[in-house]
């Protein structure tokens, strides 16, 4: 901006979202590697749906402990440290040779790296240091680098898959997670200790006992749900109606493209329009893509079609969510906050990526699995309508 004291601001907000389109860009390859790397080593949908569930379990837990720990160590410190796990994970996975060391690596240990390198803790950076007058459309700018990785990696993945097989492909994509940690420094600091008396515990208890904060977490798990089943199985849903292995690739990347916009704008909407009406409609809106495409042939036309609608919603949760969630509750502990609050997405990614593999192998069909999506959907939109948007009133220390 013209604005010389703009500058570190914009620093940060442009440094984290490229830290996010790394760390989502890469993880939203892997349902490219369940066809090749599963032929090769004998496994079915099933165990790599258990590991990736693992993932988003451990990625929710972990977040708590990452947010604990950027907000009372620094951030910066924070994202080196995921950033490392998270390659260490993906060489792991690389070398597995059994069921177990997929689960330990590419379920547990990615899982942590994803924690330190994700929402959770980036959003909270750049929510303090950008003006309160543009800090909904900055945590939307900063959400939409996760869906413009979505947009530029998955194709990459596909095109490393092909020409230099899984093995030489997780290499690549290990090299661009690794670029996180050196980025890392430009994300420095932690909340400013000397604002307000309030302390961790009391905080945390403050939120749990606010319904308002079990409404954004259970809405919130359907987001997780919808977004952690479509990655993982939609390439494989669409190579079973007959397409192939570039549809799925291509669809993937389209709800990355189309999410570049819903984010911002669901950032930008956020500054003026009643967050959780907003997020209501996002979630109801979820529905139709879902009906849309199970109720339509399989065609390129049809999934690319789908890929731009939920796109427009994919994402737009997180800047309203983490919105949310730093105007009820403050800045303060926002990272630890946001990390609970992302545990319940990321449990409903664990039933969602778990659940799509076990209807698969039982019934050979994504059919139930595709009819809770639309039911969860209009759940989560319900579950939105009572939060109180009003911040509260700071409480002494504990």
């Amino acid at each position: 901006m013209n604005n010389p004291a703009q500058t570190p601001y914009m620093r940060t907000l442009c440094v984290g979202a490229f830290v996010v389109l790394l760390a989502l860009g890469v993880r939203a390859t892997f349902g490219l590697f369940m066809p090749t790397m599963g032929l090769d080593k004998g496994w079915g949908r099933d165990v790599f749906s258990l590991a990736f569930a693992i993932q988003n379990l451990v990625w929710g837990v972990g977040t708590i402990f990452m947010g604990m720990l950027a907000d009372r160590y620094g951030s910066g410190k924070t994202i080196a440290l995921g950033a490392a796990l998270y390659v260490l994970g993906m060489l792991g996975m690389r070398f597995s040779t059994t069921e177990l060391e997929l689960y330990m690596t590419a379920g547990v240990i990615v899982g942590l790296g994803q924690a330190g390198t994700t929402f959770p803790v980036i959003l909270p950076v750049v929510a303090r240091a950008v003006p309160a007058a543009y800090r909904s459309t900055a945590m939307g700018i900063a959400a939409a680098g996760g869906s413009l990785g979505q947009f530029a990696v998955v194709p990459a993945g596909q095109m490393l898959i092909s020409g230099l097989e899984w093995t030489g492909a997780l290499w690549v994509l290990s090299l661009f997670v690794a670029v996180g940690i050196p980025l890392a420094a430009f994300l420095t600091g932690r909340p400013d200790e000397t604002r307000g008396t309030q302390s961790l515990s009391s905080a945390v208890r403050e939120a749990l006992a606010h319904k308002s904060f079990h409404f954004l977490f259970w809405s919130y798990a359907v987001c997780g749900f919808h977004t952690a089943f479509i990655t993982l199985h939609l390439p494989a849903f669409l190579m079973d109606g007959g397409l192939k292995a570039v549809h799925g690739a291509t669809a993937i990347a389209l709800i990355g493209l189309f999410n570049v916009a819903g984010c911002y704008y669901a950032g930008k909407l956020g500054e003026r329009y009643s967050k959780k009406m907003l997020l209501a409609w996002v979630y109801f809106l979820r529905a139709f893509g879902i009906l849309f495409l199970i109720t339509l042939p399989p065609s390129p036309a049809v999934a690319y079609l789908f890929a731009a609608w939920m796109g427009l919603f994919w994402l737009g949760t997180v800047p309203l969510t983490q919105g949310l969630i730093g105007q009820i509750y403050g800045l303060r502990y926002a990272a630890t906050l946001s990390g609970i609050a992302f545990l319940g997405h990321q449990i409903g990614s664990f039933i969602g990526v778990w659940w799509g593999g076990v209807a698969y192998q039982a019934t050979g069909s994504y059919t139930v699995v595709w009819w809770a999506g639309i039911v969860l959907a209009v759940v989560a939109a319900v579950l939105c309508l009572p939060i109180r948007e009003q911040a509260l009133t700071e409480p002494a220390a504990a």
